[in-house]
């Protein structure tokens, strides 16, 4: 988790960066400009409102031989060990984008590069590096005055609601390549920023341990448990899996399939698809991790746990009390009117 209430903008450099394929040229500022409070508290909105609005997916630097060879985490490593050297390393920066911006939909724009102190991330308060473009102009209105009349003028600027992309690079976990944030409104090429400029690949943590296996379970959900149950099997096996989840700190996979399948069939089918299916998810030979409570939270907003009848009525399971479908809910089929059906008791209706 991170928090960005008390960071604080220490350095702030500007360069301009155009699309070298189209000849266009890049601009590095001489030196770092100089911000006032209230540019400062417009800047920090700018930068850090779509890191707090977005879910945290973890990145770090990464290269194919040695984390050491990719170029821009051996600019932040110099400017995390000499904090005063940002200004002259944020040209590299810049020059490094600019090498980058080759195909032909990158649009040119301004390369903001920010030194960051009392950034907390993982109850842990670091310093960090902020790479931020804006990339798209937007037209709006100025006004003049102009003896009797009032004058408008039309004119372009960058739109501070809307950050086009963006990374926060933490002085933290070095060792694995640093924990990293990045944003990207505009995917025009998804190579680009994430790939060619940043070269990082998602942080193998337990936030990202958790929803990989949660999203491997709602796919086996839908593929296997679906196909040979039903779609109340299917919506009560993720019910399961997602409270499992959400009571344990420590996942286990014999405790999780003990508690989680029903049906002891479905055992060696889930072993199978995991074999099978393990890569596209990154969870080869994962059998234990510490449990992530925010991704578990997360994931259980994204599940759908209701079942959409042909005959246009919807039965919603409760995953906080699953027993409660497990009791009351029934399935079965009327032979007179040759249609399945569900039987559900209850009480009283309550009132919404």
């Amino acid at each position: 988790m991170i928090n960005l209430y008390s960071t604080q903008i220490e350095s702030l450099s500007v360069h301009k960066v155009g699309n070298k394929n189209k000849g266009e040229s890049i601009f590095l500022s001489e030196s770092p400009y100089q911000v006032n409070d209230e540019l400062t508290a417009i800047l920090k909105e700018y930068f850090f409102k779509p890191f707090r609005e977005k879910e945290e997916n973890y990145f770090q630097f990464a290269n194919e031989v040695d984390v050491e060879f990719n170029p821009l985490y051996k600019i932040v490593n110099e400017i995390f060990e000499n904090p005063s050297s940002v200004h002259q390393k944020s040209k590299r920066i810049a020059s490094l984008l600019y090498e980058q911006s080759q195909h032909p939909h990158i649009k040119s724009g301004e390369v903001y590069v920010t030194y960051l102190e009392n950034a907390t991330i993982d109850n842990e308060k670091v310093a960090a590096l902020g790479i931020f473009k804006s990339e798209l102009k937007h037209d709006f209105l100025q006004f003049e005055e102009n003896e009797s009349n009032l004058e408008l003028l039309i004119q372009q600027g960058v739109n501070l609601n809307k950050l086009d992309k963006g990374c926060l690079i933490f002085d933290h976990k070095k060792e694995e390549g640093y924990k990293i944030l990045s944003v990207d409104s505009n995917r025009y090429d998804t190579k680009y920023w994430l790939e060619n400029f940043l070269g990082v690949e998602a942080f193998a943590d337990e936030n990202f341990y958790t929803k990989k296996y949660m999203k491997f379970c709602q796919d086996f959900a839908k593929d296997v448990v679906l196909p040979a149950e039903d779609k109340k099997e299917e919506v009560m096996f993720m019910n399961r899996a997602v409270n499992h989840f959400a009571k344990n700190d420590e996942f286990e996979e014999t405790a999780f399939l003990n508690e989680v399948i029903d049906n002891p069939d479905l055992i060696p089918e889930f072993k199978h698809y995991k074999e099978e299916k393990a890569p596209k998810y990154q969870i080869e030979d994962l059998t234990s991790f510490p449990i992530a409570n925010n991704a578990v939270t997360a994931a259980r907003k994204k599940i759908k746990n209701v079942i959409n009848l042909d005959t246009n009525v919807q039965i919603k399971m409760d995953f906080i009390n699953p027993e409660s479908a497990e009791k009351f809910v029934e399935k079965g089929w009327d032979e007179e009117k040759q249609m399945y059906y569900y039987l559900v008791y209850f009480n009283k209706e309550q009132k919404t």
